[in-house]
């Protein structure tokens, strides 16, 4: 009886992916306008319920939403920091990414960006917080959003693979996708925070002499 019951709250796999693609769309793409919701969790969590489903190209159709979401959501955040750029008074979107981006790392990606190219775009998706630096780099050096996105397309496409696989391995380790789920999360929260907590520690080595 309590299986029973438990099915019939479990809504069907059909409802699952009515609701769970465009959701996932629309989440990433609102976090890459607004970088506060955590959008790597997102698609290893939707990944681990992919991956539990038995409907065909569950995960392919996880990994075109996601690195769509994050392209369009990247491209209209550099167009609007364009328009802040070529704007008198700024733009509260060009306030935003400014804010984002400390002077120390934003000095760094603009050396990487003017030393490797869009190869740089590529690692700034993969790296916890260095997507805004680099992006405010690019608008600083004035690429056209074309040659942007041209860079920006394969880093939106290896950080969704590379959450997905995070997603994948949660939900091939446990039996039930709500403890994948959990597990993903998880991993995905130490992979942003580590970068974050090392170079504090590099600091106050530097600032203790050590």
């Amino acid at each position: 009886m309590w299986l029973a019951a438990t099915a019939a709250i479990v809504p069907p796999e059909s409802t699952q992916r009515a609701i769970g693609y465009p959701s996932l769309f629309l989440l990433v793409l609102f976090g890459a306008l607004v970088p506060v919701i955590p959008t790597g969790a997102l698609v290893s969590s939707a990944a681990v319920v992919a991956f539990h489903q038995t409907a065909p190209f569950a995960l392919a159709l996880v990994f075109v939403t996601a690195s769509l979401a994050a392209f369009l959501g990247d491209a209209a955040l550099y167009w609007l920091g364009r328009r802040g750029m070529g704007s008198k008074n700024g733009s509260r979107w060009l306030a935003a990414i400014r804010a984002r981006a400390p002077e120390e790392r934003l000095a760094q990606a603009q050396g990487k960006l003017a030393e490797h190219g869009v190869a740089v775009l590529v690692l700034s998706r993969l790296v916890p917080a260095g997507r805004i630096p680099v992006m405010l780099a690019c608008l600083m050096a004035k690429w056209p959003l074309r040659r942007f996105a041209r860079g920006n397309l394969p880093a939106c496409l290896a950080w969704a693979a590379t959450y997905q696989v995070i997603g994948i391995l949660g939900g091939s380790l446990f039996p039930e996708p709500w403890e994948g789920v959990v597990a993903a999360v998880a991993l995905t929260v130490v992979i942003s925070v580590v970068p974050s907590v090392w170079r504090r520690l590099c600091r106050g080595a530097q600032g203790a002499g050590i």
